[in-house]
């Protein structure tokens, strides 16, 4: 009978990934601490670049809206470039070292999992981390405000997207079943993406990019759900044109818990269970007795 031992990396593929967010998770808890105000500005320039992002993805479509005899097939054809064209911004986020509040839900959901950080703690990253998006966002909404680089048409395919978005509300529990999934779907998607570049299998900077930027045209191009994105959005709506604000804070509730459930449940709880070497029953399956 000869003994032989199973590779440990086999069954837990993601242990890189694992130490990777915990390795994150350490330097916000630093950050919100000593060093709040710089996480808050960190956060910031992610509100800033998806605010800046949405408006090119916007003016795109609006674009393609306004060309041409057959505007439905155009649209979609704006659509599909803009999205591709908003992708970048979490490539843009993430070279950059900002702080995005939908990613971090993962990271805390894995440490939370882990025991490395409180329910209190918890509250205090995202909490800060979505403040400094909110700023971020606001900051280029006042700027829009004051200039033209949002004219009519780019204005018209805004508003219509608010509309969209905000109509969930009007049709009840089927309505906002729909809102949630399609939340859930967008930071599923998002987590998805930082997790093939936390799990140190890629190795080019070119292929992070293509993963990160896929993920994002899906939930854009789907028109699934982005709790930060959806709030730039308003912001910028809300101060040309006005907005119904309890319409846009029941949307951003339904959106918040729909990303959490995606990418701190889906993804970080998920991914944290299955590389967990703490379970009792999985050194029995370490070794294994060939005759």
């Amino acid at each position: 009978m000869a003994s032989t031992e199973f590779d440990v990396n086999k069954l837990f593929p993601g242990k890189f990934f694992i130490s990777t967010t915990l390795d994150v998770l350490e330097s916000k808890k630093k950050m919100t601490g000593h060093l709040r105000r710089r996480y808050i500005q960190r956060a910031a320039m992610a509100g800033i670049i998806i605010a800046i992002f949405y408006v090119i993805n916007y003016t795109i479509v609006a674009a393609f809206d306004g060309m041409g005899e057959t505007p439905e097939q155009l649209h979609a054809i704006g659509k599909l470039i803009g999205a591709v064209a908003f992708g970048w911004a979490l490539v843009f986020i993430y070279y950059s070292k900002s702080e995005l509040l939908t990613s971090t839900m993962m990271i805390v959901s894995i440490g939370a999992y882990y025991r490395r950080i409180t329910p209190i703690l918890v509250i205090r990253v995202l909490g800060f981390c979505y403040l400094g998006n909110i700023l971020g966002g606001l900051l280029i909404a006042l700027l829009l405000k004051g200039s033209t680089i949002i004219n009519a048409s780019v204005l018209h395919a805004m508003q219509h997207s608010v509309d969209v978005k905000l109509g969930y509300l009007d049709h009840g529990f089927s309505g906002w079943l729909d809102l949630l999934v399609r939340a859930i779907l967008c930071n599923f998607m998002i987590n998805l993406a930082m997790l093939l570049v936390y799990n140190g299998y890629l190795q080019e900077d070119i292929a992070k990019c293509l993963s990160m930027i896929t993920a994002v045209f899906v939930f854009a191009f789907l028109d699934f759900e982005h709790s930060v994105a959806n709030t730039v959005l308003f912001m910028i709506v809300g101060l040309q044109d006005g907005i119904n604000v309890p319409a846009a804070l029941g949307n951003l509730g339904i959106v918040l818990l729909g990303n959490a459930i995606g990418g701190g449940i889906l993804i970080g709880f998920y991914y944290a269970w299955v590389n967990d070497e703490r379970d009792r029953h999985l050194p029995r399956l370490w070794r294994r007795n060939d005759s």
